[in-house]
């Protein structure tokens, strides 16, 4: 499996490559990288009454290396890496935050559902802080690790009613990407599930 660690370039390197990039008459090819979903495995929750609630789920704010595309890894401890010549096909906290959506409606019983990518009317809102979504190796195996923070806000007042970690590890079937990917979509969805849950019983509990 090939990783490419994350650096960050020297000044004197930059300042070199800019004076040379005029001299240049051939780019070097652009790495070839595959792009991939966030996979869903979970099935659709059946049909209950709705709670007549808005609820907007806002994307994730996420450290630097966890706010991109690229599909991170800790090969060994604290070193951090990405997977070569692969890529998420949107930021991590929008896919994730996208997943949390899809759960919800397939729940049903919230009866609107919005995100941050507008502004419209919200009863409550979920706001959070993605701490972890990587994979790590544990006895030479890798796991998908999904670590996420969730406040549930009033949205008039700011006023926090409720709040809660969520921490999935999902071990993959192989060390290639696409099994560290579906490890990643079933730790997704049981995170989601978990989340739903609840955050309708806070609802609940806050006599929404």
């Amino acid at each position: 499996m090939n990783f490419v660690s994350i650096r960050r370039p020297s000044a004197a390197l930059a300042l070199l490559a800019a004076a040379l990039l005029p001299a240049c008459s051939v780019l070097p090819k652009a790495e070839p990288v595959d792009l991939y979903l966030l996979p869903a495995t979970a099935a659709p929750a059946a049909g209950a009454p709705a709670l007549e609630l808005a609820l907007r789920v806002s994307r994730p704010e996420a450290a630097r290396h966890l706010a991109g595309q690229r599909i991170v890894v800790l090969p060994d401890g604290d070193r951090v890496s990405v997977y070569k010549g692969a890529s998420w096909s949107a930021p991590a906290p929008v896919l994730l935050r996208n997943r949390l959506l899809d759960a919800f409606r397939a729940d049903g019983r919230i009866a609107a559902l919005s995100s941050d990518d507008r502004a419209l009317h919200a009863d409550l809102e979920l706001v959070s802080d993605l701490r972890a979504f990587h994979s790590e190796y544990r006895d030479g195996t890798p796991e998908a690790v999904i670590l996420l923070d969730v406040r549930l806000v009033a949205p008039d007042t700011q006023r926090i009613l409720a709040s809660r970690r969520f921490e999935v590890h999902q071990p993959a079937s192989g060390t290639g990407v696409a099994e560290v990917v579906r490890a990643f979509g079933t730790a997704g969805d049981a995170l989601s599930a978990q989340l739903v849950a609840w955050t309708l019983e806070q609802a609940t509990l806050q006599g929404r």
